[in-house]
Order: structure tokens, then sequence, then C-alpha cells
């Protein structure tokens, strides 16, 4: 009996340059906190893969706890099945190392810069990093919200891939992405970002490149101004939020979304703006240092302006508000 005649498959597809590749397969992550782990669900429930780099194999781990947690947080709440939660996480991936980046089609540095740093400095090593590691056609982004994109792209071989992309950190499930051009970034660029967005469900509002962008100027300078109101005695914190809130038809006051953004990071941001513009109205409020220095943070601590419980509801308001880790 002769032998079975076996012939491969791909012998019969197209070569591998003439293939046809999809246009966002996969998306890399530098940096996994907070606000790193929301653009990585985004991504991963859109069906797309994402790879994520942080700097141990702890904060790879830990980092993909917090997710998974995320992740059940829904499935308590009847948003997702467990099933569809594996899947999901089968999308995700941990690394240490940029080269794990080669096959993305967008990068996306999204790393809290520590205070003694230079953040520009920090930034642009790592724009360099990803540039090594990157094809040619590989969109290179920041999330950072007060960094200047032209200077961090300033020194790569293909600058013009590079802008910036500010998700909104304000509450999790914010539609927002401000879509940055920078001075060197391609309108083709901006075009593939715009339809990147709208892919993971999210609306890109395309902005110019300035320190603070649109959401963080205005968010600072709401929350700096009611930073004053209360500490002149004009009105109590619980009053300017409700105010704020049924007068003005925003969905948080400013004392609650100070809270859910992080009050450390608020007074990161409120630096910036003011060493970047001198206008005292950025200038942070001595009660918002007063609470960082105690290490009132806000949701993700328990304790700020007002008192969260382990699920970041506000002590005495049962409306859900995920955010806080268990203590």
């Amino acid at each position: 009996m002769s032998e079975p005649i076996v012939e491969r498959i791909e012998a019969y597809a197209l070569n591998q340059k003439d293939r046809p590749k999809v246009e966002f397969s996969e998306v890399g992550i530098v940096g996994c906190g907070s606000t790193g782990q929301r653009i990585v669900l985004a991504v991963a429930k859109r069906g797309i893969d994402v790879i994520f780099l942080e700097l141990t194999e702890e904060k790879i781990a830990h980092a993909l706890h917090e997710i998974e947690e995320a992740l059940d947080l829904e499935i308590n709440r009847w948003g997702m099945t467990v099933s569809e939660k594996k899947l999901v996480l089968s999308r995700i991936k941990g690394t240490l190392n940029y080269t794990n980046f080669k096959n993305c089609d967008i990068v996306i540095e999204s790393t809290l810069t520590p205070r003694h740093e230079n953040g520009a400095v920090m930034r642009k090593a790592i724009f360099k990093k990803i540039e090594e590691h990157v094809s040619a056609e590989c969109i290179i982004a920041t999330n950072a919200s007060t960094a200047i994109i032209t200077e961090l792209a300033a020194e790569l071989r293909h600058r013009e891939r590079c802008l910036g992309l500010h998700f909104s950190t304000t509450f999790a499930n914010a539609s927002l992405v401000e879509v940055v051009k920078a001075l060197y970034t391609s309108p083709d660029i901006c075009k593939n970002v715009r339809r990147f967005t709208t892919l993971i469900n999210k609306e890109p509002i395309a902005v110019e490149e300035s320190p603070g962008l649109v959401s963080v100027r205005l968010g600072m300078a709401l929350i700096g101004e009611a930073c004053d109101l209360l500490m002149e005695g004009v009105s109590p914190k619980e009053e300017i939020d409700e105010i704020t809130k049924k007068g003005l038809g925003l969905p948080y006051g400013p004392f609650e979304m100070a809270d859910k953004i992080g009050l450390d990071r608020v007074v990161r941001w409120m630096d910036d703006l003011y060493n970047e513009f001198g206008d005292m109205k950025y200038k942070p409020a001595p009660i918002l240092r007063k609470l960082v220095r105690g290490k009132h943070l806000g949701v993700k601590t328990c304790e700020g302006f007002y008192k969260y419980d382990e699920l970041g509801r506000k002590i005495g308001d049962q409306t859900s508000q995920p955010g806080c880790p268990k203590r």
C-alpha cells in the first residue's frame, strides 16, 4: 500500500507577505497601574490581544490579580459571565521585556512618573525603548495629560507616528478619549488612532497639544476653586458637591471627582499646570497637600475628602462606586 500524500494547507494560502493584516490585532501597554488596567480591559473586552509591561514579576502578578478582581465585580453585577471573563483574561499577558512588543500595532505608555524624577526624561527613555523593538508602522502613544508629546518624540527616527491618547480616569466607564496631535504627528496616524478608539468602544475627541489638554485643565480649575470655597467657609464640601451636580448638571461634585481621580494625582497634575502656566488657579490648595501628606488619597485608600467602604462606596451612600482595594 502506498504512503498517503500529505500536503500542508498553508501551501494553498496567500504567502506571508500578501496575507491581509488585521489593522489592530495586538496592543502594547507600558505600565499597568489603575489607568493602565482600564486600558488593558477596554482593549481585551473588544477581542484584541494586549500585552503590558511592568518592572517586576510581582507587579505583573499584582496587575493581573486586580484585573481579575475588576472582572469578578462585573460578574457580581450581572455584567459578564464566567466564560466571558476567561475569554478576556486569555487575551491579556504581562511581560518584563520590550522585545515582546515586536508584533504590536500600537503601544501606549501609561506610567506613573515618580515625583523625584524628571517625567519628560523618563518618558523619552520609554519612547526610545519602544521604538527599538517595534516595526516602523507601529504607533507610539502616551496616556500622559500634562506631558508635551512633541518633546517626547523629538529624538525618535519616526516621530510622525507619535501622539497623545488620554483616557479619562474620572470614572470606570468613561467613554471619552482625547486624541492629541503633536507637531510632528501625521494626519494618517491621527485617523488610524481615531479608528482604534472607536474599535474599543471609546469616543475620540481631537485636541491640539497643550499641557493638561481640555479635560484636566477644566477639571483641575474646578477642584481648585471648590477647595478655595471650602477653606473660605463659603459652604461645606457636601453642599458644594450638591450645587455642582444639581445646579450645573455634572455627574460628580468636585470633591467626589478628586477622590475618584486620586488626590495624589490631582496634586501632581496641578503642580505640572502651575509650573507650565504660572497661573494661581492651578496651584494646589493647602487642604489638598495636607490630605496627600496624610495618605488620604481618595477612593483608592478608602479616605480622602470623604470616607469609603471596601467596595469604594461613600460611607452612608449605597450607590455602587467601585475602585477601593481591600485592606
